[in-house]
């Protein structure tokens, strides 16, 4: 069953492209299209330019989890907020996102993984967060059909799940409601850059000038920035995802332990994911960054796997352009939608580890599978910031597989930035000079 949006689907946000505005955001995920949402309730006008469909990549094909458990604690009141957001926003699109506080389990593997836990609660105690340890007779008890038993686990009740497939475009249709202009099919090839500050874009179809830009391309980030004289190490590891047929409830949640991750579905059924495993093409910008990656992979040898080489179009892939100019077709129009096929083998293993666990379940059908790039940096914290070396531009990506969930809670603040008024949290563990002051790099929890 192919995956619900594809370039195959017609674009539902098309038109005229404005000569001007305010603010022109890059890139039609969560982060681009909650950012217009509050920059047009704040009454400036704004336009969004995707160049293939809205929540065409990562932002629909993630876990679709909303949670605080496990954040960075620079994130943590930040998923909060976004937390308070979710609900006010769910009663106000046009469809039914399926928002459910379910709340998130970890499940741990061993007396170890029980020590992170407990650290984490310790650090996160002062937002006030709602996480529990439980023992093994805690877990069992939330789990009761489960085969297996471990040792431990993380509970947040408060923690939440929505369909992202739905999610996405639904809050783009908010925002042109309230204002935004949306434009699909529509790639930003560079920005316009007069006098050293950027003064708009320059997309397929002719310039946009705006007095602001936001970039929150994703996976397609660093390519645009490198060409522009910014060099950030972001790069982008495949995961692979799946839907299953319906099912028996286990568990309203969302869970995950040292084998899979699962989360109940409104259609009766569960997205599964292999827990922790992802794959790295190497490609330019992979060896570039080779050595800032190196703690997370001597920490984590066995989570991500490397591939010697992206598909074609693929915005690391050796053959992918990095000079362009305006008239060029630029990478962003010859791979509109970024599309990995997912690993089998790990659709297989899942789908089997969870009849494992589950054995009531009977045989787990996998109905769909997909593979998503997540956006990714050394540190598993994202930046957020404007760009000094560019006036005029604010950076948003490298979300490390925590946009969903946060989402709102980011594009609320992006929207202040942009506005020059408060974000109303230190974002100071956002800054995009960390990679380059010298300082040592302070990884994220990556739980």
């Amino acid at each position: 069953m192919p995956f619900p949006i594809s370039e195959a689907n017609p674009p539902e946000h098309s038109g005229d492209l404005p000569d001007r505005a305010d603010v022109a955001v890059i890139g039609g995920g969560v982060i681009g299209v909650t950012t217009a949402l509050f920059l047009a309730r704040a009454g400036l006008s704004v336009v969004v330019l995707e160049k293939g469909r809205i929540a065409g990549e990562q932002s629909s094909r993630n876990w679709g989890w909303i949670r605080v458990q496990g954040r960075d604690r620079g994130e943590i009141p930040i998923a909060q907020e976004a937390q308070r957001l979710w609900p006010e926003l769910a009663a106000q699109v046009d469809t039914d996102i399926h928002l459910t506080q379910g709340g998130v389990a970890y499940l741990a593997r061993d007396d170890a993984e029980m020590g992170r836990f407990a650290d984490w609660v310790r650090q996160a105690e002062p937002f006030g967060v709602s996480t529990q340890i439980l023992d093994a007779d805690g877990v069992a008890r939330l789990l009761p059909q489960a085969a297996r038993r471990w040792p431990g686990g993380l509970w947040t009740p408060t923690d939440m799940r929505a369909e992202p497939f739905v999610t996405v475009p639904a809050l783009a249709r908010l925002a042109a409601k309230a204002g935004a202009v949306i434009r699909e099919a529509t790639a930003v090839r560079l920005l316009d850059v007069e006098a050293g500050r950027v003064t708009g874009v320059v997309t397929e179809r002719g310039r946009v000038r705006a007095d602001a830009v936001v970039l929150a391309g994703g996976a397609w980030s660093s390519l645009l920035l490198r060409r522009h004289g910014i060099a950030i190490p972001q790069l982008s590891v495949r995961a692979t995802a799946m839907r299953t047929a319906a099912l028996p409830d286990v568990f309203q949640g969302g869970a995950v332990d040292d084998r899979l991750a699962w989360r109940r579905r409104a259609d009766g059924g569960y997205t599964l994911a292999p827990e922790g495993y992802h794959e790295l093409y190497v490609g330019p910008d992979a060896v570039r960054a080779f050595f800032g990656y190196l703690p997370q992979l001597i920490k984590d040898p066995m989570g991500t796997a490397l591939r010697p080489a992206a598909p074609r179009g693929f915005p690391d892939a050796w053959t992918t352009a990095r000079r362009w100019t305006a008239g060029d077709v630029s990478p962003f129009e010859k791979m509109r939608v970024l599309n990995p096929a997912p690993n089998m083998d790990k659709v297989r293993a899942t789908a089997a580890a969870m009849a494992a666990t589950f054995p009531g379940l009977g045989p787990v059908e996998i109905e769909s599978a997909w593979a998503g790039m997540i956006d990714t940096l050394p540190d598993l914290v994202p930046v957020v910031d404007h760009a000094a070396e560019l006036p005029g531009l604010t950076i948003a990506t490298g979300m490390c597989g925590h946009g969903f969930g946060i989402g709102p809670g980011f594009g609320r603040i992006i929207a202040s930035m942009v506005q020059g008024k408060p974000a109303g949290h230190d974002m100071s563990r956002f800054r995009l000079a960390r990679f380059f002051d010298g300082r040592k790099l302070e990884p994220g929890p990556n739980l």
